[in-house]
């Protein structure tokens, strides 16, 4: 397993050495100066250029990218002058909602998906068939910006359940009541569109699974059904579940921007969006970065986790 990491681990680093290079020449390209738009609309010229040399922006580019990669090793992520506030301390308070956000729609979506299909598969029947898929068709649909305000309108308008969007006021942890309170409407509705493919994915290969002469086998042994699904067919699935389920982890990470808009809920996605609409440079780049480095890692877990339980993988992996 080492040896297969050790192969992977060279390709996810030229893929975050690439990003970078893009994200920063990209930005640079973007029409409108961020020293004009810091100093305001009245600013004389030579304040415009105070603020440029403060900011970096009047040495040449090859430069300021290696200060950039110097500043992100050692963590010192500079300022935001335009939104305010530490850079560490703005992206470290995004990506922890982002991140809860995430988490709790991943553990609904897996477990909505494992239920159902588990259910389609050791009681099937047409009309549960029928029901799947009409339900699959319209959570993949259905995009996050309609789900989002109709869950909004259903329970915290005509039935005022639930919030209709923000943060536990105390945080997650101090009152989790609360917390589950403010988590469940934007976390189903990010959720969704994830359990409907990892639910259509599950059921085509644990159907799969059960054709297979393993299969044939354990049952002319008398093996029960239930038996032969959940510690047989299932196990043979994972690495099918998981290959989709990096897939799906970055649509989630992609969702959570719409989803959080439409929550008011103060992630990575809205701190991107106040970013690129104020011209905050230093902010959108390690935004962007940090985004490439979560598909890059996750990708990498996936390969992983893949190749720990298909040890075909691991294998090829070495020659």
């Amino acid at each position: 397993m080492t040896r297969y990491l050790l192969h992977r681990l060279p390709s996810a680093l030229l893929v975050l050495f690439g990003a970078s290079v893009l994200i920063f020449l990209l930005l640079r390209l973007v029409p409108g100066d961020p020293a004009t738009i810091l100093a305001g609309n009245d600013a004389t010229p030579q304040s415009i250029a105070a603020i440029r040399h403060q900011l970096g922006l009047d040495r040449s580019i090859p430069v300021q990218y290696l200060n950039w990669l110097a500043d992100l090793f050692t963590l010192d992520l500079g300022r935001s002058y335009i939104i305010g506030g530490q850079i560490t301390d703005l992206v470290g308070r995004g990506l922890t909602n982002t991140l809860v956000l995430t988490v709790t729609a991943l553990i609904l979506a897996v477990v909505a998906s494992l239920a159902v299909s588990l259910a389609s598969v050791l009681w099937p029947s047409r009309w549960l068939s029928a029901v799947v898929a009409a339900a699959n068709t319209v959570a993949v649909a259905l995009p996050t910006f309609v789900v989002g305000p109709l869950l909004v309108l259903v329970f915290a308008v005509a039935v005022p359940v639930l919030p209709a969007g923000g943060v536990p006021p105390d945080g997650f942890i101090a009152r989790p009541d609360i917390a589950v309170q403010y988590l469940l409407l934007p976390a189903i509705c990010l959720a969704l569109p994830v359990a409907a493919a990892l639910t259509r994915f599950l059921t085509e290969s644990l159907r799969t699974e059960l054709t297979k002469p393993y299969v044939l086998t354990a049952r002319s042994l008398g093996v029960p059904h239930r038996e032969i699904v959940t510690r047989g067919a299932l196990r043979n699935a994972l690495p099918t579940l998981l290959t989709v389920l990096g897939l799906q982890t970055g649509q989630l990470l992609g969702g959570a921007v719409l989803v959080e808009a439409a929550f008011v809920w103060p992630g990575i996605g809205q701190l991107i969006e106040q970013g690129i609409s104020r011209r905050d440079y230093p902010l959108v780049q390690v935004l962007l970065l940090l985004s490439v480095a979560v598909f890059v890692v996750i990708q990498l877990v996936t390969d992983i986790a893949h190749a720990w339980l298909d040890p075909r993988i691991r294998i090829g992996g070495r020659s």
